[in-house]
């Protein structure tokens, strides 16, 4: 399927600018000799990180639905290049706090519309019968993709060198994969991802509101997508609060061990973990699934999580931290699909589009503010025993919550 391939393509070009970008950054705040970094200037990264997919993605998603999505993905590929370079060079004359992260929000605020446009056009390229296999593949190949864009990264930090310098021209080979982007999608026909209709109301703003309240009211209405909003809650939550002690672990406390590195390293390592935990939760889901039902799935992943993040993450030690990740990521990623299939089969098409949005919305928004919470009360070195306790407490009332969501509708 050329169509296919090609908007693949277009894909791995954006979602490897994004792990270069993303890890570029990271060097040149979190883990630069010439700068300091304290739980609350990495929590601002982390709301950098987010709320572009909290507060753009919901207006990405109607705009999308009026715009002819090709000269979208096109257009702001070329702006996110602009953005990319502005921020490297801000990187590189040491700019700090609100400046760099304003530019850095201004980045990701753009790849939100590359990458909801490029969702939004699969159907045009995959006949129908082949969408959820397409779906499939784009996403976990493009998560992969971004972390080798991420390695990339370390590399040519390694090159390039860890101070301000060196982090500018890191950052900037983001660059390279917003063109090589463009390029691609600049082959498709005019119109020729859509959309082909417009049925939205004529004020962005006003699609948008309409679109989160229906999609809060039809989420309300399906108890199994009730009970599954209260799981991915309570494990957004959790895994802010570990994700951040796990950063200041990397760049204050954690020292390597063996072939096991700490540092900016680490986060890499830990990043090829998640994306291996991603890897077999996308494999095993179904399987599990069919065989012992979706509700005792989510309840053994909370709960894997709850163990995972008490008995390996409380160590605070390299190689437990990395096993941490694994499972914690792979526990989360089993509880995402269960939770998308609760939507899909449950909720009605007119409706299922405006609940995966205030899905996207909500949850980034709880992590940014786990994050935020655990930031203003966490030592430097990240070593806080009691918030782990927290976070492994609110895995447990998630599952609690759970049990008690799905009572509303005993047939389930």
């Amino acid at each position: 399927m050329p169509g296919f391939r090609r908007l693949l393509f277009t894909r791995f070009a954006a979602q490897w600018s994004d792990g270069v970008f993303r890890a570029g950054l990271a060097g040149a705040v979190l883990f630069n000799p010439e700068r300091g970094a304290d739980p609350l200037t990495i929590a601002g990264g982390f709301a950098v990180l987010l709320l572009p997919y909290s507060v753009l993605g919901p207006f990405a998603g109607a705009l999308l639905d009026r715009w002819d999505r090709r000269r979208v993905v096109l257009l702001a590929s070329l702006l996110r290049g602009l953005a990319v370079i502005g921020a490297a060079v801000a990187v590189g004359f040491g700019l700090a706090g609100v400046e760099l992260f304003v530019l850095a929000l201004l980045v990701e605020g753009i790849s939100r519309f590359v990458g909801s446009g490029m969702s939004a056009a699969l159907p045009h390229v995959v006949p129908k019968h082949t969408l959820v296999t397409a779906n499939a593949l784009a996403t976990t190949t493009g998560a992969m993709i971004s972390v080798l864009g991420g390695g990339c990264a370390i590399l040519l930090r390694a090159l390039f060198g860890s101070g301000n310098s060196g982090s500018a021209w890191t950052t900037s080979f983001a660059v390279l994969g917003s063109l090589l982007a463009a390029a691609i999608v600049a082959r498709f026909a005019r119109g020729g991802l859509g959309p082909d209709a417009v049925d939205e109301p004529a004020d962005p703003v006003l699609a948008v509101a309409r679109g989160l309240a229906d999609g809060a009211k039809a989420a309300v209405a399906a108890p199994t997508v009730t009970a599954g909003f209260i799981a991915l809650f309570a494990h957004r939550a959790s895994y802010g609060v570990s994700l951040l002690l796990t950063v200041l672990l990397m760049r204050y406390a954690l020292s390597d061990v063996g072939v096991l590195k700490a540092g900016l390293p680490g986060l890499g390592q830990m990043a090829v973990m998640a994306g291996a935990g991603i890897l077999l939760a996308g494999f095993c889901t179904p399987r599990l699934v069919a065989r012992f039902g979706r509700h005792r799935v989510v309840l053994c992943s909370l709960a894997l999580a709850a163990v995972a993040q008490f008995g390996l993450g409380l160590p605070m030690v390299l190689p437990t931290v990395l096993l941490a990740s694994f499972l914690i990521t792979g526990a989360g990623q089993v509880l995402k699909l269960c939770v998308d299939s609760a939507i899909q089969r449950d909720v009605g098409d007119e409706s299922r589009g405006r609940v995966f949005a205030l899905y996207d919305t909500l949850f980034n928004i709880t992590q940014v503010a786990a994050v935020a919470a655990a930031a203003a009360v966490t030592p430097l070195d990240g070593r806080s025993a009691l918030l782990l306790i927290i976070a492994t407490a609110v895995y447990l009332l998630g599952g609690l919550g759970y049990l008690l969501a799905i009572r509303r509708n005993p047939a389930s």
